[in-house]
């Protein structure tokens, strides 16, 4: 069962709030003189998350979950990960938008007795609002607080059929949440094409989940005034129980990213 454990994980290692800066996800520190127009940046990045903690379904007790990225990717059919972001002046706009589908199957029984396959598509959404805040900073600093939203949505189909008679059985869930979000984002010029991005927040407040946190840094490089990359580290905390639906998970891993700037 261990394929299908971790296609049915999988959906859970792809349900992740995503909202960052500069090459990462969200926009670039305008120049001063340009600081009065609108700056944009299309971000194309993977994760390669690994899971850790207790997750559990139809009340069942919670079961530990240690599963890491290469098991994880395994089960990947595809998966669609990108960002949209705009600034202006103080005000900074970022939406983030990952569509994974995976699946995974055995042979459960003796003799070879039953053949069990699960399917499972994760759509996450995310965004948020920053603002510079005026604190006196070296030009080459930025910190702004953010507020903003996480929303997942996991569907799963399972199927169990007989390998030697006409028999099966099959099932179908949904689970689908948003947290509201607040935190910092940091964005530091090392020098002019070497940069940081730092980010951290917390949410759900009982909302949704009863906590999610993140926390997020990654190094960029600015190959011209258009094309950045970053690589970095992620991690993201949720704690969420709905209709004995149990998922007490950290997601972490490295993260890379290719960004246009115009």
């Amino acid at each position: 069962m261990r394929s299908v454990c971790a296609a049915a994980l999988l959906a859970t290692a792809f349900g992740w709030n995503a909202s960052a800066r500069a090459a990462d996800l969200g926009a670039t520190t305008p120049a001063p003189a340009a600081v009065a127009d609108w700056q944009f940046q299309a971000t194309f990045y993977g994760w390669a998350s690994g899971l850790n903690g207790t997750s559990g379904v139809r009340g069942l007790p919670p079961a530990s979950i240690d599963i890491s990225a290469g098991d994880v990717l395994k089960n990947l059919d595809g998966a669609l990960m990108g960002a949209f972001s705009a600034q202006k002046g103080a005000w900074s706009f970022v939406g983030d938008l990952i569509y994974a589908r995976l699946s995974g199957g055995t042979t459960v029984g003796r003799r070879d007795g039953f053949q069990a396959e699960l399917d499972l598509t994760q759509v996450t959404a995310s965004g948020l609002v920053g603002y510079r805040l005026p604190l006196g900073l070296p030009p080459t600093v930025e910190l702004s607080a953010t507020a903003g939203f996480r929303y997942q949505h996991i569907e799963a189909d399972f199927d169990v059929a007989s390998v030697d008679l006409p028999i099966g059985a099959s099932t179908r869930g949904t689970q689908q949440w948003i947290d509201p979000t607040v935190g910092l984002m940091l964005h530091y010029d090392i020098t002019e094409k070497w940069f940081v991005n730092v980010i951290a927040d917390v949410g759900g407040f009982g909302v949704s989940s009863k906590i999610t946190a993140q926390g997020f840094a990654t190094l960029g490089y600015m190959w011209t005034p258009s094309i950045s990359t970053a690589i970095g580290y992620r991690a993201i905390y949720t704690d969420y129980e709905n209709d004995g639906f149990v998922y007490d998970l950290t997601q972490h891993g490295a993260f890379m990213s290719l960004a246009y700037h115009f």
